[in-house]
């Protein structure tokens, strides 16, 4: 029976083991023991060699999203007599392995920081494949990026122009660069992730683009290749890229009468699914069907078709990843409910929480969840996942239904976190981060090894080396 406490999207299921169809990596499954196996390997046995909590990374259904998605757009384009570029957006995960990933899929890496893309350059990536964002980047940042030659650089405000021209003149090279707008699309998705507003940090007004344009070309040591945008992160429908390629497009027509504007970079922002609510367009159809409707509109306008660029993130690194958990404290609390009836909610706390996932905190995000080193014939009951942080927002999952005789010492797998939660992870009370795992057929192999508390205290200048 389903809890009233539990949302509208939310049933009680039928069967507590069943996997969510979509939400989980493809290769999960269970096996004879009812252990959650990931690939030819058993949550137990990632738990038991590595510890938890854990992240685990799926790597061929990594390597095949990116593949994937490469060449639904470089079919795409051929079709629309055009070329596409997909750069993958680093900030969903980034580690040296990931990168050597991308560049076997034939993917160049969209970076934001001097971290970022020292740790590309380090795992082999091309400079040339290499673009570089952010909406007040450093003068390490711009001149470590120039050093090195990298692809392109995102301008994100009129007066970067200026710096990163004195910065490409001074190393004696021409730099690409992109234009970032705000196309006015406001993306369907949580505000925070909403990044094509006009009153936020990121880009320039798309009416300003043409002046800032001159501006780029007055500069020799500047060549640019478009105009970037990128209207938020998880979004399921087409419809609000095709209106901000439709805006771009206008204002793209215009700025060809100053000189050729090569590109076109849409950004990325495609959605996945973390729960049965959920449900995403199927990525490589959707940049199908992106890049015939700007081949259509080009067509309509009398103009060449750019060359179109992506930077898929989450869609390629976020369903490969699930995090593994270990049970601690079970605590029914009796909850009442606003027609005065009482109902139990029961909080389950594991040995991680917003330190190894930010996102509920943050966003209100929702996941699926399992219970992995065993199957249950008892009736599901409603849970709140929590984490073992002094903070009552520090909550995993605000909703699931879990075994009803789950006990201590199990073994949790949360869905979907490949994305933006390694990335996001922290050292609140004094947590060290989690290992990263990749696993491929019976094969597991630690990518990010597990800080130790001997990390945790070396930073201290006041402890000396009297550390763990």
């Amino acid at each position: 029976m389903t809890n009233t406490l539990s949302p509208d999207w939310l049933k009680s299921p039928a069967d507590a083991n069943a996997l969510v169809p979509g939400v989980w990596p493809r290769t999960a499954h269970r096996n004879e023991r009812g252990e959650l196996m990931l690939g030819e390997v058993s949550t137990t046995s990632l738990a038991s060699t590595f510890g938890t909590p854990l992240y685990v990374l799926d790597e061929n259904e990594t390597r095949s999203r990116a593949t994937q998605i490469r060449q639904a757009l470089d079919d795409a384009c051929a079709i629309a007599g055009t070329r596409g570029f997909v750069y993958y957006a680093s900030k969903a995960f980034l580690s040296g392995a990931v990168v050597k990933w991308m560049i076997d899929a034939g993917v160049g890496v969209d970076v934001a920081s001097l971290g970022e893309l020292e740790l590309a350059l380090a795992a082999g990536a091309q400079p040339a494949n290499i673009g570089l964002h952010g909406n007040n980047k450093s003068d390490a940042e711009l001149n470590r990026a120039a050093e090195v030659g990298v692809g392109s650089i995102v301008i994100d405000s009129a007066d970067e122009v200026a710096r990163v021209a004195a910065v490409a003149k001074s190393h004696g090279i021409i730099l690409s660069v992109r234009l970032r707008v705000n196309t006015g699309v406001h993306a369907s998705t949580h505000e925070y992730l909403a990044t094509s507003r006009e009153d936020q940090k990121f880009g320039v007004a798309l009416s300003d683009a043409p002046a800032i344009v001159a501006d780029i070309r007055s500069h020799p040591s500047l060549r640019f290749l478009g105009l970037h945008s990128h209207i938020g992160s998880q979004i399921f429908s087409d419809a609000g890229f095709i209106e901000a390629a439709t805006r771009m497009l206008a204002v793209h027509r215009e700025l060809l009468a100053g000189g050729p504007v090569p590109e076109l970079n849409v950004g990325g922002g495609f959605g996945i699914a973390y729960t049965e609510a959920d449900e995403p367009a199927d990525v490589p159809t959707l940049v199908a069907s992106l890049v015939a409707n700007f081949a259509r509109q080009c067509v309509d306008r009398g103009i060449d078709v750019p060359a179109i660029a992506i930077e898929p993130g989450r869609s390629i690194i976020g369903t490969p990843g699930v995090t593994l958990y270990t049970v601690g404290t079970i605590k029914p609390v009796e909850v009442s409910t606003s027609n005065g009836a009482n109902v139990t909610r029961t909080y389950v706390s594991v040995d991680g929480g917003m330190s190894d996932n930010l996102r509920t905190a943050m966003y209100r995000a929702d996941y699926s969840v399992t219970l992995a080193n065993r199957t249950s014939d008892a009736d599901p009951m409603l849970v709140r996942v929590v984490g073992k942080h002094c903070e009552s927002g520090d909550i995993v999952i605000r909703d699931a239904y879990l075994p009803s005789d789950l006990r201590a010492g199990d073994i949790l797998a949360v869905a979907a976190t490949g994305a933006y939660c390694h990335s996001l992870s922290n050292n609140y009370n004094g947590l060290t981060r989690p290992a990263v795992v990749a696993v491929r057929g019976v094969e597991m192999t630690e990518i990010v090894r597990r800080e130790t508390l001997a990390d945790l205290l070396a930073r201290d200048m006041q402890l000396g080396r009297n550390t763990l």
